[in-house]
């Protein structure tokens, strides 16, 4: 036992400033809905939230995920020559486990399913085509072996291999969505799926968790390229390499208010978590569902998305179409960026990093929303971003998903001295330390505390607060300096 925490103190402490035990948590935003989506899909999100028992916001996170990992590869938004992003949305829908999470997402993610259902029997019934053919091809190259063979005995020119013992390439099976796999997996399965794919999963904490680590996650750089579309390579253990030209695979999941809290304090890296787009509205209120809401709706516009096809280049290479953005909607992009710029200078961190990507974010969510309109019969194809498009994602982006994401990253808001006093906190509350010294949380190498010139400022905000005091120990018999060993007010441990 540590001599240190055996010496009696009992100050007397002030009433103690309890801030930092606490985020201040905005109230979150409302959701636009009718200012955002057409009648149609603002009915819908309405219908199916209320026979879920969940928030619409929750069916709209869900709802804005599935649709862009459909679109995926076959249409890009393309503001200007040299910028064009892909229409993957990673999304978190955050809340407590009786919130309605779950169903919410099932609103979209089951009618998904049996759209993937349709297409997997379908797929089966080549595949066993297919596999016939593979058999065939088997004894086509043995024999093929045989006959070369025979020939090189014979000092005879080898016969060419016949085309019948080349059975072709196995055919994928359709992956719309997954809930769980590796890196290699996901590779396979975008190399036979060029559009793209969506991870659903119902907790995203362990995943996050993995990626975000201050060490990073060996997956780390997969994921940072599945968000952006961009060519990747994975090397596979004794098989060939698969090479992806656009690896871009949405991601949708769940997560606890006391999860995400505990990854915030925990990860010092906020550039994948700044990807996702949060959700965390108060709870629906509980009542039971007077109606059912029109399953048949969101399963026909997802088949009308699945129909969209990559063009194929010169070269015979499968590639996005490029929808480009009229004059009038650049014109409206380049005043959101300047709005943008602006927030930039009073944000810090998480939050920050967030911030920068409120462009590209307005720019996905303008194809999305344009391309779900036409999915559901509202609207024709669009060929060109318009400027009423583009506005409807910005009133979004900025309107909500930026007031969300205070909501959601309040953990995380403040400058690095604020950061570090809040884990300096949470470390004291989850250990339930009573005293302890510099030295001793340095060496627990908790993030935002690796190092004294971290410790330190955090140590003097809470001393200001009046959260933890500075005893000065005495040198011992042998001299040496003197210990500097630090109380807890009892109330840090009291507080709820």
């Amino acid at each position: 036992m540590n001599v240190l925490n055996e010496i009696p103190f009992t100050p007397e402490w002030p009433d103690a400033d309890m801030r930092l035990l606490r985020a201040d948590l905005p109230e979150p935003p409302a959701l636009p809905l009718d200012e955002v989506f057409s009648s149609g899909w603002a009915s819908w999100i309405r219908g199916a939230a209320v026979s879920k028992g969940a928030p619409p916001d929750y069916v709209m996170s869900a709802l804005l995920g599935v649709c862009g990992s459909l679109i995926g590869n076959t249409r890009w938004p393309s503001p200007w020559a040299g910028w064009a992003e892909p229409p993957a949305i990673w999304s978190v829908i955050i809340g407590n486990p009786s919130s309605g999470k779950s169903p919410a997402m099932d609103a979209v993610l089951v009618p998904l399913k049996r759209v993937e259902r349709a297409q997997r029997e379908a797929a089966q019934s080549e595949l066993s085509d297919w596999r016939a053919k593979a058999e065939v091809a088997k004894l086509a190259e043995s024999a093929w072996k045989e006959s070369v063979k025979a020939a090189i005995k014979a000092g005879d020119e080898p016969p060419a291999r016949p085309d019948s013992a080349d059975p072709g390439a196995e055919p994928p099976m359709p992956r719309l969505a997954v809930s769980d796999a590796t890196v290699e997996k996901l590779a396979v399965i975008m190399a036979g799926q060029p559009r793209g794919t969506l991870l659903a999963r119902d907790e995203l904490a362990g995943w996050l968790g993995n990626m975000s680590r201050y060490s990073g996650g060996s997956d780390r750089p997969f994921w940072l390229e599945a968000y952006g579309g961009r060519a990747f390579s994975v090397e596979r253990m004794g098989r060939d390499p698969v090479y992806i030209d656009r690896l871009t695979i949405g991601v949708l999941g769940g997560i606890q208010p006391d999860r995400l809290r505990n990854l915030l304090m925990k990860t010092d890296d906020d550039g994948l978590l700044a990807r996702f787009l949060p959700v965390w509205p108060h709870p629906a209120p509980v009542k039971r569902p007077d109606t059912l809401h029109d399953e048949a709706f969101v399963e026909n516009a997802l088949r009308r998305l699945l129909s969209l096809e990559m063009p194929t280049d010169e070269e015979g290479h499968q590639r996005p179409w490029f929808v480009h953005f009229t004059d009038d909607a650049r014109n409206r992009l380049d005043t959101f960026r300047q709005l943008v710029r602006e927030r930039e200078g009073d944000a810090e961190g998480l939050l920050l990093s967030f911030i920068g990507k409120l462009p590209g974010m307005a720019v996905r969510l303008s194809l999305v929303l344009a391309m779900m309109e036409w999915a559901s019969g509202e609207a024709d194809e669009p060929h060109e971003i318009e400027v009423s498009h583009f506005e409807r994602a910005a009133r979004l982006v900025a309107g909500y998903f930026w007031p969300m994401a205070r909501r959601s990253y309040a953990e995380r808001s403040g400058s690095q001295a604020q950061l570090s006093a809040r884990a300096l906190a949470s470390l004291i509350r989850e250990e339930g330390l009573k005293q302890f010294t510099a030295r001793e949380i340095r060496r627990k190498q908790r993030m935002h505390l690796q190092d004294m010139e971290k410790i330190n400022p955090a140590l003097k905000i809470l001393e200001t607060a009046d959260l933890v005091k500075l005893i000065e120990v005495p040198p011992g018999p042998k001299g040496g300096a003197p210990k500097r060993l630090y109380s807890v007010n009892p109330a840090v441990h009291e507080a709820e």
